[in-house]
């Protein structure tokens, strides 16, 4: 890919403080990304230069792809996809899925972003189901990836041991891990220890050419470098998530003073990215900040620099 090219998309109409906190965003992005980096922005154009103006800064350096319409958070996600075409959600899938942008984000509805992903741009062939992936902090620094969190709450054997692949190459090329230490959450550390998922995704994973699988990992590991990817359903992943997030707030609320605990911060790194579908989708949280938004935005750039996607579709070809 040559320099030139990345495009990436940023829906400025998503997210609770939008199209302030997005706009802001915006523009802290464009400030640290390189010139070649260009930033799509999709929203009402008049209510966006509003907002450019109203902060004293100059929308120029932006593309402005107007969009008429709104998907809001209490909407019906796939309904919402197919009766509004001209959301600033459903105009950046379509660009995404021409070919015209790299990446899109979107701080909006998590469901309309679910959904434009699986039916605009679709699962990698290959893929039975995409995840959702998020980051973990490690106490001696790094992150790991725990998915799936949320997308499918029910799995099977064979889309866990996909999921381990997946892991695997975006800790390889985005975060730069020769070679990815992959671990299957589970109850207990023993081959035969867990419920009927888990023990057959252990059968699957256990001495598989596709990955360097661990074996079983347990959720008081989950912080201290022990693997690189953590898999499990989506049900699992997403109690996970969510009691993480609460032990951040508990620790921010009686101000602990350790940076480690900042790391559990979901601005730090803005967005989510949903791994399985055949282009770039970041989903940030619906309270995203400007910073929030910056990071997303700077994540993106990172990823699509990595050939994350290529790789992937090569590895389910």
């Amino acid at each position: 890919m040559r320099p030139s090219d990345m495009r990436i998309g940023l829906d400025i109409m998503g997210g609770d403080f939008a199209p302030e906190a997005t706009v802001k965003g915006a523009i802290m992005a464009r400030r640290e990304l390189p010139a070649h980096v260009n930033l799509v922005l999709f929203g009402d154009e008049k209510i966006i230069i509003e907002q450019f103006s109203s902060i004293g800064e100059n929308p120029d350096e932006f593309e402005i792809i107007h969009s008429s319409q709104k998907i809001e958070m209490g909407d019906h996600p796939v309904r919402a996809l197919s009766q509004k075409p001209d959301s600033s959600i459903s105009k950046g899938f379509g660009m995404l899925a021409s070919g015209e942008l790299d990446a899109f984000c979107s701080a909006g509805n998590t469901g309309a972003m679910l959904a434009g992903a699986m039916f605009t741009i679709k699962p990698i062939p290959g893929l039975i189901r995409p995840a959702i992936a998020v980051a973990l902090p490690q106490k001696d620094g790094g992150y790991n990836l725990l998915l799936d969190v949320g997308l499918n709450p029910d799995a099977r054997p064979d889309v866990l041991y996909q999921y381990g692949i997946m892991g695997s190459l975006y800790s390889q090329y985005v975060y730069g891990i020769e070679t990815p230490k992959v671990g299957l959450l589970n109850i207990g550390s023993e081959e035969d220890k867990g419920n009927l998922l888990t023990k057959s995704a252990y059968q699957l994973m256990k001495g598989n050419p596709d990955f360097d699988f661990l074996g079983n990992v347990e959720g008081n590991e989950l912080f201290f470098n022990r693997v690189d990817v953590v898999v499990c359903d989506g049900f699992t992943g997403n109690v996970v998530l969510k009691q993480a997030e609460s032990f951040y707030n508990l620790m921010h609320k009686v101000d602990n003073g350790d940076s480690f605990f900042e790391k559990f911060n979901y601005e730090n790194l803005g967005g989510t990215p949903i791994l399985g579908i055949g282009s770039q989708v970041l989903i940030g949280h619906g309270i995203s900040s400007p910073t929030a938004i910056k990071n997303m935005l700077i994540q993106n750039k990172k990823i699509v620099e990595s050939g994350l996607i290529t790789k992937l579709k090569k590895a389910f070809k």
